[in-house]
């Protein structure tokens, strides 16, 4: 994939768990072609909505059991394959950054 196509996932990712699993409503997708700020622009929408969704989660509905194409996940497991998802897509860009010269930002996680 393409810088671009990377970033255009991790919104799909975040779009499709969050609404699936955790009650977050759908913003607006990106796609490739779109121009870089259109795209920076919907994935933090995507971020902020992911969030907040997650945070008004009810933690006692964690634990309830969903179906996965990768078999039954408590939601628990999907929210952390949500940040894995995330964290490995994050590397793949910094791999990208590096080998074109671009000094990647600092890593901020908490």
């Amino acid at each position: 994939m393409s810088f671009a196509e990377q970033l255009v996932h991790i919104q799909g990712n975040m779009q499709w768990l969050g609404s699936s699993h955790f009650g977050m409503t759908e913003t607006a997708k990106a796609a490739a072609e779109d121009k870089k700020q259109i795209i920076i622009d919907k994935l933090e929408q995507s971020f902020t909505a992911v969030g907040s969704a997650v945070k008004a989660f009810p933690e006692d509905e964690l634990a309830e059991t969903v179906d996965f194409f990768a078999g039954p996940k408590s939601k628990l497991q999907m929210l952390n394959l949500l940040q894995d998802h995330l964290t490995h897509h994050r590397g793949q860009l910094v791999v990208y950054l590096n080998l074109n010269g671009i000094e990647p930002p600092r890593y901020s996680g908490w």
